[in-house]
């Protein structure tokens, strides 16, 4: 994997910092230990920071990224929030991702896949996201997001596909699951259409409403 590097996408807001940012470290340091790359969370927390510094947006967009040799880049741009009532349109694509891929948990600037996808699907769909099953048939991840449904049973709590499924290891993901307000479960196409309510979602966004087109 020459060349690869880590990703952290993290929202920071005037006088408030990364609200996520330990769980931004978090996976970082897991990220870097299970790959090899060297990693001190210090520095990381510095990089945000110098990126951050005499920006005049109330809300910011960070991309921060770890080479293997520990080398640390962090830029910022503005952000603007959703409107909280949107709702996501999601296009299935016939790229199927290889569960048993151990780098599909890891946030890498490995993305061909899901660019591409995003780039051939979207543009005049309609859609604003691209949903990958993976060689099983089964729901895996979305091109910038994870997937969750809700859960017929009890429609307050979701449901999200296991790492095995070949997801995202997704810092909103693990806040979700931490809090109870999600369980992991291998997920059917059929199930996303039968559920309650859909929704899509990263650590910058938060959750999104979400529907499957067609």
């Amino acid at each position: 994997m020459p060349g690869l590097r880590l990703i952290e996408t993290l929202l920071w807001r005037a006088g408030e910092g990364a609200p996520r940012l330990p769980l931004h470290l978090a996976r970082l340091r897991r990220s870097a230990a299970a790959l090899g790359f060297a990693c001190d969370p210090a520095e990381a927390v510095r990089a945000v920071e110098a990126a951050a510094a005499g920006r005049p947006e109330w809300s910011l967009r960070i991309r921060l990224t770890l080479a293997r040799d520990g080398t640390l880049a962090a830029t910022a741009t503005a952000f603007a929030a959703l409107p909280p009532d949107s709702v996501w349109t999601l296009v299935v694509s016939e790229r199927r991702l290889d569960q048993s891929d151990p780098l599909l948990r890891h946030k890498t600037d490995r993305r061909a896949l899901y660019d591409g996808e995003r780039a051939r699907l979207l543009p005049g769909s309609g859609a604003e996201e691209v949903l990958f099953l993976n060689r099983a048939g089964r729901v895996a991840d979305g091109g910038i997001t994870c997937l969750y449904a809700a859960d017929p049973a009890a429609p307050e709590r979701l449901r999200t596909p296991p790492l095995a499924e070949g997801c995202l290891d997704s810092v909103l993901r693990a806040e979700l699951l931490a809090a109870g307000r999600a369980r992991e479960a291998p997920l059917s196409l059929g199930e996303l259409r039968a559920a309650p309510a859909l929704f899509v979602g990263n650590a910058l966004r938060g959750l999104i409403r979400a529907r499957l087109a067609g």
